[in-house]
């Protein structure tokens, strides 16, 4: 039996914090009809207004003002050029053009753990959780926790700001090369688009983009109309959910990744984060996580070496598909690995040289015991420890329970299972049963430090908390259990 400490740190979806985003109707005949209205108050009405909003809504003046002037830049164009416009009257524009969404109201779960990159205190170690968190609409974003780990393993979070921030979008370069592969694997590079790349260089920008786009519009002289419209604008889609995002504000639990891209657009959903090492020792981080549209889902990935800015990348190749990809935390004999589900209900082990594209995939275990037989899948990137690749697994059975596992691979062949637990290392109790999903426990990433393992895990799909457990008395169990 495998010891497990449950701390009473209890992590849950609140709706006094808000994210600050544009609101911009979707018929432009109404953001004119606002215009008209707004401009039809009078000077000191608008004053009492301004001051009403500042007075209410817990976020600075100061950084609440520069929001609502960048919202009123997205409708700038709406407004006669002829019309002076003051500052304040911008600002007062601007905040008609704002809404705050409680990005976290209905559930703040599935979370993700990897140590702070800036660690500063001796004896202590800082780290960062990632959590997916859903609001109105059942809109998944990726939200952001720091929290510290001292010497006799008490864990404490920061406390949260009551506003989150959205970043705003960088000037992001392409790859030619990489931009092309990238739409020939999806089956949008046709020979009509294909041209535009004639005018661009090695590395382009979504503006030089669009100006090649616009050339070949009008060259075209072959296809119907229908056709070039589709065309362009599957390339445009492309280039759309490739992108860069920095953030303004310094304190990370005020951050969050809102959906920002066509195929993001109902949400990111499970985010597992893993810090990775390169050969020569450098260190950056990476998340692997599902985007969905409302009909497709779509792995992508997440870059970042410091949590303040991020690129984004969509993953292709024919295994990169399904939910639930999590990367190993170094390269193996040179090569990328992932760990990755292609059936729906194993769990498969993949290899690249690049890691935006992976095409080798083998089965590396299939539903086995009585608590996974409908699937099994991963719960975030392997752990590297001394006897080899710590994998927690999770697995669903009876009555739809998810519970959590482990297996052991092989440090030097991955693909090789030599240890795989045989009862769940984790399954809901009593206690933990009831929730917005009933009978679920999950988790996305846990990290060890020394011979302990640290994991974070939701509950019912609705809040998160943590788990200790000695890494030896896990190993020991594995190997007890396995009959590889």
């Amino acid at each position: 039996m495998i010891n497990i400490k449950k701390l009473p740190i209890r992590v849950k979806p609140s709706s006094d914090r808000t994210l600050i985003r544009p609101f911009v109707p979707g018929n432009p005949s109404q953001v004119d009809h606002i215009l008209f209205r707004i401009f039809a108050i009078g000077k000191k009405e608008k004053e009492n207004i301004l001051n009403n909003i500042y007075g209410r809504i817990d976020t600075p003046p100061e950084i609440l003002k520069s929001i609502f002037m960048r919202h009123f830049e997205n409708i700038r164009h709406r407004i006669p050029s002829n019309i002076e416009m003051s500052e304040r009257k911008k600002e007062f524009i601007g905040a008609y053009f704002t809404q705050q969404y409680a990005l976290e109201a209905t559930a703040l779960f599935n979370p993700s753990i990897v140590p702070h990159p800036f660690q500063d205190k001796e004896g202590v170690t800082k780290f960062v959780m990632s959590l997916r968190a859903i609001g109105e609409g059942h809109i998944s974003s990726i939200i952001f926790r720091e929290g510290e780990i001292d010497a006799d393993f008490n864990i404490s979070l920061r406390d949260n700001s009551p506003v989150i921030y959205e970043p705003e979008r960088k000037s992001h370069q392409y790859e030619k090369k990489l931009f092309i592969k990238k739409a020939n694997e999806l089956g949008i590079l046709s020979d009509f688009n294909k041209t535009a790349f004639d005018y661009l260089p090695e590395h382009f920008s979504l503006e030089q983009l669009e100006e090649a786009l616009h050339k070949i519009r009008n060259e075209n002289v072959t296809i119907s109309p229908a056709e070039l419209d589709n065309s362009i604008r599957e390339i445009r889609i492309l280039a759309l959910s490739n992108f860069s995002l920095k953030f303004s504000t310094d304190d990370i639990s005020e951050r969050a990744i809102y959906p920002a891209s066509p195929s993001q657009s109902n949400g990111l959903e499970d985010a597992r984060f893993v810090k990775f090492t390169e050969d020569d020792g450098q260190t950056k981080y990476y998340a692997t996580f599902t985007a969905y549209d409302g009909r497709t889902i779509m792995p992508e990935m997440l870059e970042t070496n410091d949590f303040n800015e991020f690129r984004v990348s969509t993953l292709n190749g024919s295994a990169a598909k399904n939910k639930g990809m999590a990367l190993f935390p170094r390269r193996i004999n040179g090569a990328y690995m992932m760990l990755g589900r292609q059936d729906n209900e194993s769990l498969f082990i993949m290899m690249s040289d690049n890691p935006y594209f992976w095409y080798d995939y083998r089965p590396l275990a299939k539903p086995t015991y009585k608590w996974e037989m409908i699937q099994i899948g991963n719960c975030g990137s392997p752990i590297e420890i001394e006897e080899g690749w710590l994998v927690i697994t999770h697995g669903v059975g009876a009555v739809r329970s998810y519970c959590l596992g482990a297996m052991l691979l092989d440090k030097n062949e991955p693909w090789r299972v030599i240890g795989r637990l045989r009862e769940p290392l984790l399954e809901p109790d009593k206690e933990e049963r009831i929730g917005y999903v009933p009978n679920v426990l999950y988790t996305c990433g846990a990290m060890a430090i020394g011979r302990t393992l640290v994991l974070p895990y939701a509950i019912g799909d609705v809040l998160t908390t943590f788990a200790l457990i000695s890494i030896d008395e896990i190993v020991k169990k594995l190997v007890q259990d396995s009959s590889y």
